[in-house]
């Protein structure tokens, strides 16, 4: 299959209108009215239509995807994954600045469990619950044999919602894998955060002996 396709595609047309969750919604309109450059509304998957690799991450940080419109684009967390998505040969650039910087997904599509800034970057359960509908639909949508990369153990929880399965079958670790229906497969690690990277919990030879193990995969798929 061909790692070619859009750069960027909405999750569905009525995705940046969503309302759903009240709390978040209102964050948002607080965003807008004092930031109108920024993006602040839910933010739409960036990649390619039909991926082998889909990378799920948390939600979107307020000066990064909320600010931008686009996933991991603009804030700390995106350097060291665009980095490495470029390294492996998934992304046209190593560094992803704003939507209309040029750069293109290849074979990879980048989303989030939850599509909307919530304030201080912590959904509730509830939220998290609401915006699994669209995540699920993004997972129904992959090829089978498809590599997911869940981002952090909310981003691991949702995965497996959005499956329908038993969460008690799936643990999270960083390296940790998990076999899902039609032949694919769930990859965790640790989030890519400014935290994360800082204290050392996920390093970059940590963070590219995953993407080892999702190529050594979709090589065999």
């Amino acid at each position: 299959m061909s790692r070619r396709g859009p750069s960027l595609q909405p999750d569905f047309p009525n995705l940046e209108a969503c309302v759903q969750c009240t709390r978040l919604a209102e964050a948002l309109a607080g965003v807008r009215r004092s930031s109108p450059s920024f993006h602040a509304r839910p933010v739409p998957a960036f990649g390619d239509a039909v991926p082998r690799l889909l990378i799920v991450g948390l939600a979107p940080g307020l000066n990064g995807a909320n600010r931008t419109g686009r996933p991991f684009t603009g804030d700390y967390a995106g350097v060291l994954l665009y980095e490495t998505l470029h390294k492996f040969g998934w992304s046209s650039a190593p560094v992803s600045s704003s939507r209309d910087d040029g750069l293109a997904m290849q074979g990879c599509r980048i989303t989030n469990a939850v599509k909307c800034w919530p304030p201080e970057n912590k959904p509730l359960p509830a939220e998290v619950n609401t915006c699994n509908a669209y995540l699920q639909a993004e997972l129904n949508a992959l090829p089978d044999g498809a590599a997911i990369l869940a981002l952090g153990q909310i981003a691991h929880r949702a995965v497996v919602q959005g499956f329908g399965l038993r969460q008690a079958e799936f643990s999270f670790g960083h390296g940790a894998q998990g076999e899902l229906p039609n032949a694919r497969r769930l990859f965790d690690s640790y989030h890519c955060s400014r935290y994360n990277t800082q204290t050392r919990r996920l390093t970059a030879s940590m963070f590219e002996d995953v993407f080892t193990a999702i190529d050594g995969f979709l090589k065999r798929a």
